[in-house]
Protein backbone atom coordinates (compact mmCIF):
# COMPACT_ATOMS: atom_id res chain seq x y z
CA UNK A 1 0.00 0.00 0.00
CA UNK A 2 1.33 3.41 -0.97
CA UNK A 3 2.02 6.03 1.67
CA UNK A 4 0.13 8.80 -0.16
CA UNK A 5 -3.18 8.79 -2.03
CA UNK A 6 -2.52 9.38 -5.75
CA UNK A 7 -5.67 9.53 -7.89
CA UNK A 8 -6.14 9.58 -11.67
CA UNK A 9 -7.18 13.22 -11.33
CA UNK A 10 -3.94 14.03 -9.48
CA UNK A 11 -1.84 12.38 -12.20
CA UNK A 12 -3.69 14.13 -15.03
CA UNK A 13 -3.27 17.50 -13.32
CA UNK A 14 0.45 16.92 -12.79
CA UNK A 15 0.88 15.78 -16.41
CA UNK A 16 -0.92 18.90 -17.62
CA UNK A 17 1.19 21.22 -15.46
CA UNK A 18 4.43 19.62 -16.69
CA UNK A 19 3.40 19.68 -20.35
CA UNK A 20 2.32 23.33 -20.22
CA UNK A 21 5.50 24.35 -18.43
CA UNK A 22 8.14 22.53 -20.45
CA UNK A 23 6.56 20.31 -23.10
CA UNK A 24 7.40 16.99 -21.43
CA UNK A 25 4.75 14.36 -22.07
CA UNK A 26 3.97 12.14 -19.08
CA UNK A 27 2.15 9.05 -20.34
CA UNK A 28 0.51 6.50 -18.08
CA UNK A 29 3.74 4.47 -18.08
CA UNK A 30 5.38 7.35 -16.17
CA UNK A 31 2.85 7.21 -13.34
CA UNK A 32 5.03 5.23 -10.92
CA UNK A 33 8.00 7.49 -11.63
CA UNK A 34 5.89 10.58 -10.92
CA UNK A 35 4.65 9.05 -7.67
CA UNK A 36 8.13 8.18 -6.38
CA UNK A 37 9.67 11.53 -7.36
CA UNK A 38 6.91 13.72 -5.88
CA UNK A 39 6.39 11.54 -2.80
CA UNK A 40 9.79 12.83 -1.64
CA UNK A 41 8.54 16.41 -1.86
CA UNK A 42 5.34 15.51 -0.02
CA UNK A 43 7.39 13.97 2.80
CA UNK A 44 9.74 16.94 2.97
CA UNK A 45 6.81 19.36 3.14
CA UNK A 46 4.95 17.12 5.63
CA UNK A 47 1.77 17.09 3.53
CA UNK A 48 -1.01 14.51 3.56
CA UNK A 49 -1.34 13.43 -0.08
CA UNK A 50 -0.99 14.47 -3.73
CA UNK A 51 -4.18 16.53 -3.70
CA UNK A 52 -2.82 18.56 -0.79
CA UNK A 53 0.50 18.92 -2.57
CA UNK A 54 -1.18 20.27 -5.72
CA UNK A 55 -3.08 22.78 -3.59
CA UNK A 56 0.22 23.77 -1.95
CA UNK A 57 1.82 24.12 -5.38
CA UNK A 58 -0.89 26.56 -6.50
CA UNK A 59 -0.58 28.63 -3.35
CA UNK A 60 3.24 28.72 -3.36
CA UNK A 61 4.00 28.57 -7.08
CA UNK A 62 6.84 31.11 -6.93
CA UNK A 63 8.58 29.06 -4.28
CA UNK A 64 7.68 25.47 -5.16
CA UNK A 65 7.30 25.23 -8.94
CA UNK A 66 11.03 24.91 -9.65
CA UNK A 67 11.29 22.10 -7.11
CA UNK A 68 8.26 20.44 -8.72
CA UNK A 69 9.80 20.52 -12.22
CA UNK A 70 13.21 19.48 -10.87
CA UNK A 71 11.60 16.44 -9.28
CA UNK A 72 10.00 15.32 -12.53
CA UNK A 73 12.88 15.79 -14.98
CA UNK A 74 15.23 12.86 -15.60
CA UNK A 75 18.99 13.42 -15.58
CA UNK A 76 20.96 10.39 -16.74
CA UNK A 77 24.34 11.18 -18.25
CA UNK A 78 28.04 10.31 -18.24
CA UNK A 79 31.34 11.56 -19.62
CA UNK A 80 31.68 10.95 -23.38
CA UNK A 81 28.24 9.34 -23.53
CA UNK A 82 27.46 8.18 -27.08
CA UNK A 83 31.13 8.47 -27.93
CA UNK A 84 30.59 8.26 -31.69
CA UNK A 85 29.52 11.93 -31.57
CA UNK A 86 32.86 12.93 -30.08
CA UNK A 87 34.70 10.81 -32.62
CA UNK A 88 32.80 12.63 -35.38
CA UNK A 89 33.82 15.99 -33.86
CA UNK A 90 37.47 14.91 -34.00
CA UNK A 91 37.41 13.35 -37.45
CA UNK A 92 35.07 15.64 -39.41
CA UNK A 93 33.50 18.55 -37.59
CA UNK A 94 36.68 20.14 -36.19
CA UNK A 95 38.63 20.02 -39.49
CA UNK A 96 35.61 21.53 -41.27
CA UNK A 97 35.28 24.36 -38.73
CA UNK A 98 39.02 25.05 -38.69
CA UNK A 99 38.73 25.80 -42.39
CA UNK A 100 35.32 27.52 -42.42
CA UNK A 101 35.97 29.76 -39.39
CA UNK A 102 39.63 30.55 -40.02
CA UNK A 103 38.91 34.28 -40.36
CA UNK A 104 36.90 34.71 -37.16
CA UNK A 105 38.68 31.96 -35.18
CA UNK A 106 35.41 31.63 -33.31
CA UNK A 107 33.52 28.48 -32.29
CA UNK A 108 30.17 28.42 -30.49
CA UNK A 109 28.55 25.22 -29.21
CA UNK A 110 25.34 24.72 -27.24
CA UNK A 111 24.77 21.77 -24.93
CA UNK A 112 20.96 21.92 -24.57
CA UNK A 113 19.94 19.70 -21.68
CA UNK A 114 23.39 19.55 -20.10
CA UNK A 115 22.21 17.81 -16.90
CA UNK A 116 25.03 17.51 -14.32
CA UNK A 117 27.69 18.77 -16.74
CA UNK A 118 29.38 15.65 -18.07
CA UNK A 119 28.42 16.50 -21.68
CA UNK A 120 29.79 20.08 -21.81
CA UNK A 121 32.95 19.08 -19.91
CA UNK A 122 33.47 16.22 -22.38
CA UNK A 123 33.05 18.74 -25.21
CA UNK A 124 35.52 21.13 -23.60
CA UNK A 125 38.13 18.39 -23.19
CA UNK A 126 37.70 17.38 -26.82
CA UNK A 127 37.81 20.90 -28.25
CA UNK A 128 40.91 21.83 -26.25
CA UNK A 129 42.84 19.18 -28.12
CA UNK A 130 41.54 20.24 -31.55
CA UNK A 131 41.63 24.05 -31.71
CA UNK A 132 44.64 26.36 -31.30
CA UNK A 133 44.85 28.39 -28.10
CA UNK A 134 44.25 31.69 -29.92
CA UNK A 135 40.78 30.56 -31.06
CA UNK A 136 37.69 31.88 -29.25
CA UNK A 137 35.93 28.66 -28.24
CA UNK A 138 32.86 28.83 -25.99
CA UNK A 139 30.25 26.33 -24.86
CA UNK A 140 26.80 27.32 -23.62
CA UNK A 141 25.36 24.64 -21.31
CA UNK A 142 21.70 24.92 -20.36
CA UNK A 143 19.16 22.86 -18.47
CA UNK A 144 15.69 23.26 -17.04
CA UNK A 145 16.64 21.69 -13.71
CA UNK A 146 18.34 24.19 -11.39
CA UNK A 147 19.64 21.43 -9.09
CA UNK A 148 21.67 19.66 -11.77
CA UNK A 149 22.97 23.00 -13.05
CA UNK A 150 24.37 23.75 -9.60
CA UNK A 151 26.19 20.42 -9.62
CA UNK A 152 27.45 21.08 -13.15
CA UNK A 153 28.78 24.50 -12.17
CA UNK A 154 30.51 23.06 -9.11
CA UNK A 155 32.14 20.40 -11.30
CA UNK A 156 32.65 17.86 -8.52
CA UNK A 157 32.20 14.18 -9.39
CA UNK A 158 32.59 10.87 -7.60
CA UNK A 159 35.23 8.33 -8.55
CA UNK A 160 32.43 6.26 -10.10
CA UNK A 161 31.32 9.25 -12.24
CA UNK A 162 34.78 9.61 -13.81
CA UNK A 163 35.36 5.89 -14.20
CA UNK A 164 35.23 6.12 -18.01
CA UNK A 165 37.99 8.72 -18.26
CA UNK A 166 41.60 7.71 -18.78
CA UNK A 167 44.46 8.66 -16.45
CA UNK A 168 45.74 11.35 -18.84
CA UNK A 169 42.36 13.10 -18.89
CA UNK A 170 42.00 12.89 -15.13
CA UNK A 171 45.46 14.31 -14.52
CA UNK A 172 45.08 17.15 -17.02
CA UNK A 173 41.56 18.28 -16.24
CA UNK A 174 40.70 17.25 -12.65
CA UNK A 175 41.88 17.77 -9.10
CA UNK A 176 41.65 14.60 -7.02
CA UNK A 177 40.48 14.86 -3.43
CA UNK A 178 42.82 13.69 -0.67
CA UNK A 179 40.65 10.67 0.07
CA UNK A 180 40.43 9.80 -3.63
CA UNK A 181 36.65 9.70 -3.50
CA UNK A 182 35.95 12.79 -5.63
CA UNK A 183 37.33 14.77 -8.55
CA UNK A 184 36.88 18.50 -9.22
CA UNK A 185 37.09 19.98 -12.71
CA UNK A 186 40.00 22.40 -13.02
CA UNK A 187 39.14 26.09 -13.58
CA UNK A 188 41.01 26.13 -16.92
CA UNK A 189 38.41 23.73 -18.31
CA UNK A 190 35.44 25.43 -16.66
CA UNK A 191 36.30 28.79 -18.20
CA UNK A 192 35.18 27.58 -21.63
CA UNK A 193 31.64 26.86 -20.40
CA UNK A 194 28.75 29.12 -19.38
CA UNK A 195 26.00 27.36 -17.42
CA UNK A 196 22.52 28.88 -17.64
CA UNK A 197 19.02 27.79 -16.68
CA UNK A 198 16.75 27.67 -19.73
CA UNK A 199 13.33 26.33 -20.60
CA UNK A 200 13.63 25.24 -24.24
CA UNK A 201 9.99 26.08 -24.93
CA UNK A 202 10.30 29.67 -23.81
CA UNK A 203 12.15 32.59 -25.38
CA UNK A 204 15.86 32.07 -25.99
CA UNK A 205 18.06 35.01 -24.94
CA UNK A 206 20.99 34.03 -27.17
CA UNK A 207 21.70 36.47 -30.00
CA UNK A 208 24.58 34.82 -31.85
CA UNK A 209 24.48 31.60 -33.85
CA UNK A 210 25.98 28.20 -33.10
CA UNK A 211 28.26 25.85 -35.04
CA UNK A 212 26.98 22.80 -33.16
CA UNK A 213 23.97 22.08 -30.95
CA UNK A 214 23.71 18.93 -28.87
CA UNK A 215 20.16 18.17 -27.74
CA UNK A 216 20.62 14.55 -26.77
CA UNK A 217 17.99 12.51 -24.95
CA UNK A 218 15.78 15.56 -24.50
CA UNK A 219 13.20 15.57 -27.31
CA UNK A 220 12.29 11.96 -26.50
CA UNK A 221 10.03 13.44 -23.80
CA UNK A 222 8.19 15.78 -26.21
CA UNK A 223 5.23 15.19 -28.53
CA UNK A 224 5.66 15.56 -32.30
CA UNK A 225 4.34 19.13 -32.44
CA UNK A 226 6.79 20.29 -29.78
CA UNK A 227 9.68 18.43 -31.43
CA UNK A 228 8.91 19.98 -34.81
CA UNK A 229 8.83 23.48 -33.36
CA UNK A 230 12.11 22.87 -31.56
CA UNK A 231 13.88 21.52 -34.65
CA UNK A 232 12.82 24.62 -36.63
CA UNK A 233 14.14 26.89 -33.88
CA UNK A 234 17.42 24.98 -33.80
CA UNK A 235 17.72 25.41 -37.56
CA UNK A 236 17.20 29.15 -37.20
CA UNK A 237 19.92 29.56 -34.57
CA UNK A 238 22.52 27.36 -36.26
CA UNK A 239 25.18 28.86 -38.51
CA UNK A 240 25.05 28.02 -42.20
CA UNK A 241 25.75 24.29 -42.43
CA UNK A 242 25.84 23.97 -38.64
CA UNK A 243 25.39 20.61 -36.92
CA UNK A 244 22.70 19.16 -34.64
CA UNK A 245 23.22 15.99 -32.58
CA UNK A 246 20.30 14.09 -31.04
CA UNK A 247 20.23 11.17 -28.62
CA UNK A 248 20.55 7.50 -29.61
CA UNK A 249 16.78 6.84 -29.54
CA UNK A 250 15.73 10.12 -31.18
CA UNK A 251 15.08 10.87 -34.85
CA UNK A 252 14.03 13.77 -37.02
CA UNK A 253 11.38 13.33 -39.71
CA UNK A 254 12.18 13.79 -43.40
CA UNK A 255 9.83 16.79 -43.47
CA UNK A 256 12.62 18.82 -41.84
CA UNK A 257 14.30 19.53 -45.15
CA UNK A 258 16.59 22.16 -43.63
CA UNK A 259 18.64 19.26 -42.18
CA UNK A 260 20.64 16.52 -43.87
CA UNK A 261 20.74 13.21 -41.96
CA UNK A 262 24.39 12.17 -41.54
CA UNK A 263 23.53 8.96 -39.70
CA UNK A 264 23.94 7.98 -36.03
CA UNK A 265 21.56 10.80 -34.93
CA UNK A 266 23.75 13.52 -36.46
CA UNK A 267 22.29 16.20 -38.74
CA UNK A 268 23.65 19.12 -40.73
CA UNK A 269 21.86 22.28 -41.73
CA UNK A 270 21.53 22.50 -45.50
CA UNK A 271 20.17 26.01 -46.18
CA UNK A 272 20.79 26.82 -49.86
CA UNK A 273 23.92 24.65 -50.09
CA UNK A 274 24.76 21.07 -50.94
CA UNK A 275 25.20 18.93 -47.86
CA UNK A 276 28.26 16.81 -47.26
Amino acid sequence: MKAFLFTDKDFKEIASLVYNACGIVLGEHKREMVYSRLARRIRELKLADFKTYLEYLKEHKDREFDAFINSITTNLTSFFRENHHFEFIKAQLAPTLLKANKQSKRIRIWSAGCSTGEEPYSLAMTLQELFPSDWDVKILATDLDSNVLTKAQNGIYTAANVNGLNSKQLKRWFLKSKDGESYKVKPKLQEFISFKRLNLLQEWPMKGKFDLILCRNVVIYFDKETKDQLFKRYGNILNERGYLFLGHSETMGKEHSQFKNLGKTMYRKTDNVHAV
